[in-house]
């Protein structure tokens, strides 16, 4: 029985589509226009004229590859969802005191790119975890409701969760998250163990911020995406091509 691989790369301009033939070797493309308001369109409509013109059997597709730059592209023109940030108690300026470098070292009068949260989209909470993991004052829970429906109606669809050593022990990142999710479940939720857990605040913090920043975008992206590609009959898995290859 022949198997098959679907390409499929989104650009600004172009999409490509390539079905590779495992057992043969051979391949076939197609090149379409880049449908903006809605990328999936085109991908379904070149999916569609490749799986006609090649006489491609969907069922014997075993895996779809995609790749794109549409997150990047939501990140660089700030166009991702409107995101609030929850963080330990003395750390809502994580992500404005950076590591306090500069890409032009003697201009005073430097102008830094703004944070993808505002000012009054953070929130703090009073919760302290020691480097070494261990607790040494529990989440207030009353707290961290009130500032997350506040994040909520000033109109943040995407929360990040940003607490102090939480790659060390991430026991008040995990319960925020449960409770904001169980609270508000229109609301996407991004914690920093998960994203990177790793030491040293800002680029802790900065990650889970652009991670939450795109995530919405994302989910409704990959879902559309995996539904038209179902659509054609075709039943492996979306699989997703990170950056490193």
């Amino acid at each position: 029985m022949p198997h098959y691989s679907l390409g499929i790369d989104i650009g600004g301009t172009f999409t490509d589509i390539v079905i590779y033939d495992h057992d043969s070797g051979r391949q076939v493309n197609r090149k379409v226009l880049t449908t903006h308001d809605d990328p999936a369109r085109a991908v379904a409509a070149g999916v569609g004229t490749l799986l006609g013109e090649g006489r491609f059997e969907p069922s014997e597709f075993t895996r779809v590859v995609h790749a794109t730059t549409l997150f990047t592209n939501a990140l660089i023109e700030r166009k991702g969802a409107v995101t609030g940030l929850i963080t330990t108690q003395g750390f809502a300026d994580t992500l404005e005191i950076g590591r306090e470098r500069k890409y032009e070292l003697y201009d005073l009068a430097i102008t830094k790119p703004a944070p993808l949260v505002p000012r009054n989209l953070r929130r703090e909470v009073p919760e302290r975890v020691l480097a070494d993991g261990s607790v040494r004052r529990r989440l207030d829970v009353r707290v961290l409701e009130a500032r997350a429906r506040a994040l909520v109606k000033a109109g943040a669809t995407s929360i990040a969760i940003v607490f102090l050593h939480a790659y060390a022990n991430p026991r008040h990142e995990r319960e925020a998250a449960r409770l904001i999710a169980k609270r508000h479940r229109g609301v996407a939720v991004t914690t920093s163990h998960e994203v990177a857990p790793e030491i040293r605040e800002f680029e802790r913090a900065s990650t889970t911020v652009a991670n939450a920043y795109i995530k919405p975008l994302a989910h409704r992206y990959l879902a559309l995406m995996a539904r038209r590609v179902a659509g054609q009959g075709i039943s492996a898995p979306l699989l997703l091509m990170l950056s490193s290859g």
